[in-house]
């Protein structure tokens, strides 16, 4: 787990460019940023060997743009869809362990459920009729 991740959870859920401050970014870590940060254009650079916090934003599947260090601000642009994750952000003997895998996801949005459909119904009629026989019809 990373003090970066705050940043991470963040961007992915925003849209395509998210332009931000540096206070805007330290409210959301809920820290402050290093001081390198406002010193070194270098430290927003895309690289994801310069610093730990790049790997946050390169995983949600942005780049830094238009970075302005005088003015403290900087926008975050969608170049890819958001890393999935398959690795454990607690220790197994921690509480809130829950071991994710790695095909989790992968298919959120390819499936719509009509507004009309109750799911709480058998698909297939004579299925329905069968069931009725057997258990008797349901009450209410």
């Amino acid at each position: 787990m990373s003090k970066y991740d705050p940043l991470e959870d963040y961007l992915k859920q925003s849209g395509d460019e998210v332009p931000m401050g540096f206070s805007e970014i330290e409210h959301v870590l809920g820290f402050e940023l290093p001081p390198s940060s406002r010193r070194q254009r270098a430290w927003w650079s895309n690289n994801t060997s310069n610093n730990v916090m790049t790997r946050a934003w390169i995983d949600a599947g942005f780049e830094t743009a238009e970075v302005d260090m005088a003015a403290e601000k900087l926008t975050f642009k969608r170049t890819k869809k958001p890393v999935m994750k398959s690795i454990v952000k607690t220790a197994p003997s921690h509480p809130d362990y829950v071991k994710v895998h790695p095909a989790w996801g992968a298919m959120k949005g390819m499936l719509t459920i009509p507004k009309d459909l109750d799911l709480t119904q058998p698909a297939d009629p004579d299925w329905a009729d069968f069931l009725d026989e057997k258990y008797g019809r349901p009450r209410g």
